[in-house]
């Protein structure tokens, strides 16, 4: 992963969908991008101040572009609005990454992915590497219409019976979850983004599998009716020997940033990863969206931006 941010240009601009962009980036000068493996994505520094983490779609392989893919969302808090209405072929634009929380197992047997909407953005590059490494996969992919189907051509084209799609204005209803996954196969694993109620619908359907079977990666955070409790801790930063009361109402992050220590981060909702910290005593009380169950019971490392403490102090690697 590159952690400097860096300068490229957008040497493509073109519509994949019904509110759906393609941002085609190349390095300026031409020289070769840092890689990546299926389902990084980039936190695009937008003009505008905000910083926006896009899912990379195009083969893994290449390493002269990154294309993303930007839906124009209605409520949008000003990413995707200013990237519909305002980036264009020739513009220079900072990104940082790219960074991979939605990381694709080589070792499995076969792979089913899930996709809503726009979440179709990283399973691409997904669908891209199994097809060139010969790897059993099938997609189920729902949307409202056909017309709002991203990548749509390019996923019949690519594989066209490994792929089954669902739209919700010619079926008259929603996908039906449940059904879409019955069939599901022995060392099968699932990816599976798009909308919180597809999400939602499938970690239900699946708690009872071995752990690592299913993956989610979120593009925001899930509604939740259960309110989480925020009681005051204490913070010592290891290599500094600095020490912070972290209040109710306030994150890790918003407390070091209030007495001038710099930490990478991005979102600030847990969803990216970029400030993850290493733990070095304590007991995290995680409420992010981006570690494993795995590394949640390891409690080795945490996303500052959200996540609090069940102990009365943390010592982190910082």
């Amino acid at each position: 992963m590159s952690t400097t941010p860096f300068q490229v240009q957008v040497a493509d601009v073109r519509a994949d969908a019904l509110d759906v962009m393609s941002l085609e980036l190349r390095a300026i000068g031409g020289a070769q991008l840092p890689p990546f493996e299926p389902g990084a994505h980039l936190d695009l520094h937008l003009p505008n101040g905000l910083i926006r983490q896009y899912s990379l779609t195009n083969d893994w392989r290449e390493r002269d572009r990154y294309v993303i893919g930007v839906a124009r969302v209605p409520d949008s808090r000003g990413g995707s609005t200013f990237v519909h209405s305002s980036v264009r072929a020739g513009a220079q634009l900072t990104i940082r990454g790219p960074i991979n929380n939605f990381a694709l197992d080589p070792r499995a047997e076969r792979f089913l992915f899930i996709a809503g909407g726009i979440g179709i953005t990283p399973i691409m590059a997904m669908t891209r590497w199994c097809v060139a490494n010969g790897k059993p996969w099938r997609l189920i992919y729902a949307a409202r219409s056909r017309q709002r189907a991203a990548f749509y051509e390019e996923l019949c084209a690519l594989a066209r019976d490994s792929a089954q799609f669902h739209f919700d204005d010619e079926s008259g209803q929603v996908l039906d979850v449940a059904a879409a996954i019955a069939g599901l196969q022995d060392g099968e694993r699932i990816y599976c983004c798009g909308p919180t109620p597809l999400m939602d619908a499938v970690k239900t359907l699946t708690e009872h599998l071995p752990p690592d079977t299913v993956h989610f990666e979120y593009f925001s955070v899930p509604d939740s009716d259960e309110p989480k409790e925020s009681t005051a801790f204490k913070v010592r930063l290891e290599r500094s020997g600095a020490a912070f009361e972290i209040p109710e109402g306030k994150s890790i992050l918003e407390v070091l940033e209030e007495n001038g220590i710099e930490h990478p981060f991005s979102c600030r909702e847990g969803l990216c990863g970029t400030c993850l910290t290493n733990v070095l005593s304590g007991e995290p009380d995680h409420r992010d969206y981006v570690l494993t169950d795995a590394e949640r019971a390891s409690g080795k490392m945490m996303t500052i931006c959200c996540s609090r403490s069940k102990s009365p102090q943390l010592v982190l690697d910082l």
